[in-house]
């Protein structure tokens, strides 16, 4: 006997993703008329009959949240992952993990499958790009949904935004920096125009103006090749930065990775600075200052708002920030 049409054979017919081919099943009005032509038409021509009762059913919410992590490979995430995991544990709830690995592409497909899987909420450290579409699904699945650390768009009360205070964050490290008496300072690493790195960079640049002091801003990837590359492109064109604010602690261990092969002497010739603490940070040489987002109370905080979200409907705030430290050791001159 011939296997029934899936929704993936459709996808395949109409060259569309799987998750397009369920916003036409939906009536999402975000999908373009052309489109659901061609899903419409694909299913026709395949026979796909579209089984609304087993789709109600797999709607129906259960002890599972969808937790979605752009790069688990960064153990600043693994860490926040890990405590989210056991916070719900205690509350009786499973986490299904699924790591987006910076790809849009995969993160709309995992969105989707666990959408059909019927889990009570989501929280999402999103990838960059496709938002409209994840947002689309998300929004048609009508699934509780909490955006952590990134954000995919403007303010909107349908997807919650929850972060630390970069800001504050930024501004504590530039202050200190100028404290210990750095002349010039620089902020190595993020992608340019991404929120994340706007805010991150704001307090320093807010900082650095008060002082009248010209910034030195070299954007990329959050990386320790990275913070190697710019570390010698630093003394090769800008030799008087004697202070650095990293865009997350991976520059930073590679800022004192490329200090140790250059012969120059952390904490005095050059003042570093990481961001978000990792636990790295204690056991590098030297040891890293670091602006601290306090992931186990930020993962307790995300768990609970999730869970009272899913069980009783009380949505969370529309942007809440959480608050940072600057932990002071000696790469900074501690």
């Amino acid at each position: 006997m011939k296997d029934r049409p899936t929704i993936l054979d459709v996808a395949k017919r109409a060259g569309v993703s799987k998750s397009t081919v369920s916003l036409v099943l939906q009536g999402n009005p975000s999908v373009k008329e052309t489109t659901r032509v061609a899903v419409r038409q694909a299913m026709a021509d395949i026979g796909y009959v579209y089984n609304r009762s087993a789709a109600t059913l797999r709607s129906y919410s259960s002890d599972l949240i969808g937790l979605v992590i752009n790069d688990l490979r960064n153990p600043f995430f693994t860490e926040f992952a890990a405590l989210f995991q056991m916070e719900l544990a205690r509350n009786g709830f499973a986490t299904v993990l699924a790591n987006s690995d910076e790809d849009p592409q995969m993160q709309t497909q995992m969105i989707s499958s666990l959408i059909e899987h019927g889990v009570s909420g989501f929280v999402i450290s999103p990838s960059y790009g496709r938002e409209a579409e994840t947002l689309a699904i998300l929004g048609a699945s009508n699934t509780p949904t909490l955006q952590v650390f990134r954000s995919l768009g403007p303010s909107d009360q349908r997807f919650p935004f929850l972060a630390p205070d970069y800001l504050h964050g930024g501004r504590l490290a530039a202050e200190h920096l100028r404290e210990q008496g750095c002349k010039r300072v620089a902020f190595l690493g993020g992608l340019e125009g991404r929120a994340v790195t706007e805010e991150r960079m704001s307090g320093y640049l807010s900082v650095l103006a008060e002082a009248e002091v010209e910034p030195v801003v070299l954007t990329g990837q959050a990386t320790r090749s990275f913070g190697k590359a710019m570390t010698a492109r630093l003394r090769a064109e800008y030799p008087d930065v004697d202070g650095v604010i990293c865009f997350n602690d991976l520059v930073a261990l590679g800022v004192l990775s490329a200090c140790s092969e250059l012969g120059v002497s952390v904490g005095t010739d050059l003042r570093v600075v990481g961001f978000d603490d990792i636990e790295d940070c204690q056991d590098s040489f030297p040891p890293l200052t670091s602006v601290s987002c306090n992931i186990p109370d930020f993962a307790k905080s995300t768990a609970e708002q999730i869970l009272i979200w899913a069980k009783d409907g009380t949505v969370p705030p529309v942007i809440a920030r959480s608050p940072v430290e600057l932990i002071k050791r000696a790469s900074s001159g501690q």
